[in-house]
This record gives C-alpha cells, structure tokens and sequence, in this order.
C-alpha cells in the first residue's frame, strides 16, 4: 500500500490568486526562495496527514458528506510574519472561516480519524504562505522590512474547500463546495 500526503484548504480563487502566486514567484526570482511555491495559494483547514492511496476513494466520499451550508467573504489585507521564519497575507477575522475550519476539522476526526494538533496547540490562524521552509533568519528581517510596507488586499466569495495531494508539489485532487441553502 502506497501512503500519501494530503491536506485540505480554501485555493485562493482568481483574480487574488494570481497576485499571490506573483509574490511567490518574485521571491523566488529574487531570493531563490521556492518552498512557498510548492502548493497553489491557499488558507490551509486541516494540516497535512497521511491517507493510503487504495483508499482516496474513502476520503473523497466522505468529505463530499461534510455538510456546510453558506458562502462567505474572505478578505486578505496586507502582509504579516511569524517570526522568524514565515511571511504571509493575512486573512482579517472571520468568524465564517473559524466556524467552517472548526466544522471540518470534527468531521475529519469524526469520519476520518484524523486529528488536527497543530490547531489544538498553537489555535487557529488562517494565513496565506508566502515565504516560510527556506526562508533563513537573516533574509527574514530582511524581507519583513520590505514586505511591512507592501500591500496587497483583496475580498472573495469562499464557495468551497479542497483536497490537496502531494506528488511531486501539492496539487488539487478534488474541490467539495458548499452545500448552499
């Protein structure tokens, strides 16, 4: 049996997406940062686990049977840090967003037997990657100071989440929208 990687998160839809993927891209280009670029923009909802392959079948059904059902507005404003390793977009409170990650993250633990710990220790903070596993502590002060004063905002219609798996980088397998009433 061949046990892969997975995740579950909201992809940044277009036109913010592009503008994310942009910055990623610069960062690359100009600092040789590529860790961020390993998955599509996203807010991640449930950390990566690791699920049997034969089985993907398994958690696609039952996350189609995760019930959520309304849309909401998300809205990215600007760029923030977790010092000393991680620049992102910061995701303004929403209390549409903790209700789905914290229906989602039960019903994972419930249907799935997948537990979601990082959460459960540090609480949830939803972000979108911008730099972070290749970022090194010198450059990060660096960057943070350029990145203070950048801006990049922007407002959604969150309409569905996704199932992300990694092969060679993170890639949507499977997108589940909302059931909306």
């Amino acid at each position: 049996m061949t046990v892969k990687k997975y995740f579950l998160a909201i992809v940044i839809p277009q036109p913010l997406f592009d503008k994310v993927e942009a910055v990623k891209q610069k960062l690359f280009e100009q600092h040789g940062l590529r860790g961020a670029l390993r998955s599509p923009a996203h807010i991640t909802l449930h950390r990566p686990f690791e699920w049997k392959e034969e089985k993907e079948n398994v958690l696609i059904e039952r996350l189609k049977a995760f019930n959520f059902n309304h849309n909401f507005c998300v809205e990215l404003n600007n760029f923030s840090f977790f010092e000393p390793r991680v620049i992102y977009v910061d995701v303004l409170p929403n209390n549409d967003l903790l209700t789905l990650q914290d229906a989602l993250k039960t019903h994972a633990k419930k249907e799935l037997k997948l537990f979601n710990e990082v959460n459960d220790l540090r609480g949830y903070h939803p972000h979108v990657t911008v730099a972070s596993r290749d970022l090194k502590k010198p450059m990060f002060y660096e960057l943070k100071t350029n990145f203070e004063n950048q801006k990049l905002s922007g407002t959604f219609n969150c309409i569905d989440f996704s199932l992300l798996k990694l092969e060679k980088k993170w890639e949507v397998l499977q997108t589940f929208s909302f059931n909306s009433l």
